[in-house]
């Protein structure tokens, strides 16, 4: 009897070794087999997990951030013990204790999970197996991936210490609300930083992980507030906390920047625009979009934030006083259903939904706005993020639009979603009324820069980012009409020409594969022999062509290549008149050379680039200061800066050409708009039909261009030249950069001498000379001055022995023209072939 007790459970025994031996070799087989294909754990040791790009001003302010995965790495001792305290409690208390992963807490969930029949599911992943996930393995719950991670788990724990672990997890876990990371999401839920949390905010993160997409703070706040206070509870029974603590936190109110108890972070923070996506544009061209976006670049940028906001009014005051000169009101296109004008909620929500430029506040900050009633005289909004008693009554009158045609009525409907601003006063800001407002359908772009660094302090690429994202200044492909002539001129004068050489102002006929091509001037009207210098103050086409054919437009087009205008010029003579299509930001770098006496300069957006662990991966600025690492210098010597520039013009002609533009602002073209405190030079531009309009000038240290046009070329109309419209946008900007950067005389290179000239006909005068008329031009030392009949340019077209030089029966307006300056001048008759040659008028 005891024989066969004892051969029972001898068998028993026997079955329960086999089979725990056979289950162990099966599991070691699976383990063995999985392991074989495993990702290299050993790359976590040098993981860089992607990081938020943040672009800071000039002075270190925060002006924007890009991510795909919004995450700001920290070390793991920068991390506090209550933050990690949080995470370790809810998620994994033994992390300290095991070897990757937790048999004891899986026998237990495995337990739970049989004993109440499936009802009871929870997971038993360690910080460790949660790293595994998210690093080398998917998301799939299968038990392949299981096995896996328990396999790497098991491995890296071998690899990294503890703490390195962790500081993978805290950096890596998605916290909901787009945010990666402890860090991230402090800043997201509470604007702040992980040294300013309080208890009860680090349990809220450690919450989260369990379900990120679904509590949120706001809809789920009861579910949340829960899980909070079973973290606050774990850490209270790891000991982590006192009982006190404890308590306390557990009491606190769950306040949150999703339900308006904190400041949004952006909202300390400028509104995107296009300064800030050019950045983004040229940077993901630089180092790649991966880089970029997940890099976590440092990025200190050339903008000066308030020139920024000039640079924005100024172009928006011009595009806005444009398009209300057409007399036309426009809604935004948008409309509410009536059914939802009823209940203020309703139309609220209805609103906010609208994707509407929220980004405009010239003059005030424009408001989108429902028409709610309207008469012909009257007509009462519903002002989106404006309480109705918030300067009541919320109401425009018929005289608001008296640049418009029609009545209220006539141009609104119930339901229209339109824009409204606040009048204000000037002395003291007190609301005086509502006023309508509209995006206008013309565009244009603006820039500056520093003409010796090359450093982009400001620009704008529309009327409005939000309204369209298209960058004017830097993409727009235009026409630059007369603002192209400087390099004609520049490439005259290096040729041997003076501000004073003749050319002859007469018509021209062109024989071209599309027929006779007839240029004139803008005013239809042809001058006469003319010196190079009134030429450019005044825009002469006809001077800017037989130039051109002059010394050749290979030669003028390797000019504008030079200065990078173009990759490659045409070499048709329409080009010399701006027929080529250009950038803004190409023409005003370019514009840039003229101011700095003729160096090469590249316009940056950019002064550094870091990378993540702050080492310095681009600078733009390649100059040296001398001597400035020395402790003491001897008396009267000073450090001083040198730079390796090339040079891209001879400085004689720059200056010469500087001072030619100076002509153009104080008398030409630009004297009517452009009237700054300090010497400045610049030029217009008008294309056919006033397409494009344009004003490129500068001062000693500045340089800013504007263009304005439809974005479907189309006729501005009568009036429109780059004088009368984008002179003022300069001439705006310019006060307040004046105000800033200063400004001094264009400094005067060696190699040239001054000589008294009447700048209407050229002629020399005595030394003793004064009068409106005179000007003190530079010449290059070494080439002396040839006036009267040698002097005069034709570029090679024809001209009669002694035939007028303008059309019989047109007069000399030009010079009377108040356009052509500031003072009235002195009527001379028409000059003729003859009159040069006895040393007549010219």
């Amino acid at each position: 009897m005891l024989r066969a007790i004892l051969s029972f459970f001898g068998g028993i025994f026997s079955f329960v070794i086999t089979a725990a031996v056979f289950v162990a070799v099966a599991v070691g087989g699976v383990f063995w087999f999985y392991s074989q294909d495993l990702p290299n754990h050993e790359q976590l040791a040098s993981y860089a997990p992607p990081t938020i790009s943040r672009i800071y001003s000039g002075e270190g302010r925060l002006i924007d951030e890009f991510a795909t995965e919004r995450r700001l790495f920290t070390p793991i001792e920068d991390i506090p013990e209550p933050v990690k305290n949080a995470f370790i409690a809810a998620e994994d208390r033994n992390f300290y204790v095991h070897t990757g992963f937790d048999a004891r807490a899986m026998a237990v969930v495995a337990y739970e999970a049989v004993a109440s029949r499936g009802e009871n599911l929870r997971g038993a992943s360690t910080i460790t197996q949660q790293v595994m996930k998210n690093f080398l393995l998917s998301g799939d719950r299968t038990g392949e991936r299981k096995i896996k991670e328990l396999i790497l788990a098991s491995r890296v724990e071998g690899t990294l210490t503890k703490d390195q672990i962790l500081e993978l997890y805290l950096n890596e876990i998605f916290l909901g609300q787009n945010s990666y990371g402890v860090t991230a999401a402090a800043q997201t839920y509470f604007n702040k930083t992980l040294d300013e949390l309080d208890l009860h905010e680090a349990a809220f993160l450690a919450a989260l992980p369990q379900a990120p997409s679904s509590y949120h703070p706001v809809r789920n706040r009861d579910r949340v507030t829960a899980r909070r206070n079973y973290v606050l509870g774990e850490m209270l029974r790891n000991g982590f906390i006192t009982s006190t603590e404890h308590d306390a936190a557990r009491d606190k109110p769950l306040l949150t920047v999703q339900s308006g108890d904190f400041p949004n972070p952006r909202a300390s923070m400028p509104s995107r625009d296009y300064f800030t996506d050019e950045v983004r544009r040229q940077l993901s061209g630089t180092f790649g979009e991966e880089e970029f976006f997940a890099g976590g670049l440092s990025i200190r940028a050339t903008i000066d934030p308030e020139m920024q906001i000039h640079a924005a009014h100024a172009l928006q005051r011009a595009l806005e006083e444009y398009d209300r000169g057409l007399g036309r009101l426009r809604t935004t296109g948008h409309t509410i259903e009536p059914e939802q004008l009823g209940d203020e909620g309703a139309w609220r929500t209805a609103l906010a939904d609208l994707e509407l430029a929220r980004d405009i506040t010239l003059g005030n900050r424009w408001y989108p706005a429902v028409v709610l009633e309207v008469s012909a005289d009257s007509a009462r909004l519903g002002i989106e993020a404006v309480a109705t008693d918030y300067h009541a009554p919320h109401v425009v009158e018929r005289a608001d639009i008296n640049w418009a045609r029609g009545s209220l009525s006539d141009n609104l409907n119930v339901g229209d979603v339109v824009y409204v601003r606040r009048v204000t006063s000037d002395s003291d800001g007190s609301h005086i009324r509502w006023s309508l407002r509209q995006v206008p359908n013309v565009q244009g772009g603006f820039m500056a820069m520093d003409v010796n660094t090359g450093r982009v302090i400001a620009m704008q690429g529309g009327f409005s980012y939000q309204h369209s994202v298209f960058n004017r200044a830097t993409q727009a492909q235009r026409q630059p009409g007369s603002a192209y002539k400087p390099f004609v001129y520049a490439a005259a004068l290096d040729s041997g020409f003076t501000p004073a050489t003749i050319v002859n102002d007469a018509p021209i006929e062109v024989n071209t594969p599309q027929g006779i091509w007839r240029p004139t001037n803008a005013s239809n009207q042809f001058y006469g022999p003319t010196p190079v210098r009134r030429g450019i103050e005044l825009s002469r086409n006809l001077m800017t062509i037989r130039l051109a054919q002059e010394i050749g437009m290979d030669v003028v087009g390797g000019y504008a290549e030079r200065f990078g205008v173009y990759d490659r010029a045409q070499q048709f003579l329409a080009a010399s008149l701006g027929s080529q299509e250009t950038t803004l930001f190409r023409m005003v770098a370019a514009y840039a050379m003229f101011a700095n006496g003729g160096e090469r300069v590249e316009p940056t957006l950019v002064d550094r680039v870091q990378d993540r662990w702050g080492k310095t991966i681009y600078r733009h600025d390649q100059r040296n200061c001398v001597d400035c690492d020395e402790r003491a210098l001897p008396s009267g010597r000073t450090p001083w800066i040198t730079h390796r520039r090339a040079r891209v013009m001879d400085a004689v002609t720059a200056y010469q050409l500087t001072s030619m533009m100076q002509g153009v602002v104080e008398r030409g073209t630009a004297a009517r708009t452009v009237n700054l405190p300090v010497p400045t030079a610049g030029k217009t531009g008008t294309t056919n039909e006033a397409r494009d309009v344009w004003f490129v000038g500068y001062t000693s240290n500045i340089v800013a261009g504007c263009y304005i046009g439809y974005d479907q070329p189309r006729p501005l109309g009568r009036g429109a030249g780059g004088g009368t419209i984008c002179g003022p946008v300069f001439n705006e900007f310019m006060l307040e950069a004046v105000k800033k950067y200063g400004g001094g005389r264009f400094r005067v290179p060696e190699g040239g001498y001054f000589m008294k000239i009447d700048r209407n006909t050229g002629a020399r005068l005595p030394d003793d000379a004064t009068g409106a008329n005179v000007v003190m031009e530079f010449f290059r030392e070494g080439v002396e001055p040839i006036f009267g009949l040698a002097a005069v340019i034709d570029g090679g077209f024809s001209l009669g022995s002694d035939l007028p030089m303008f059309t019989p029966g047109e007069s000399y307006e030009a010079l009377q023209n108040p356009d052509a300056g500031r003072g009235q001048v002195q009527q001379r008759a028409p000059a003729s072939l003859g009159t040069i040659s006895t040393g007549g008028l010219y």
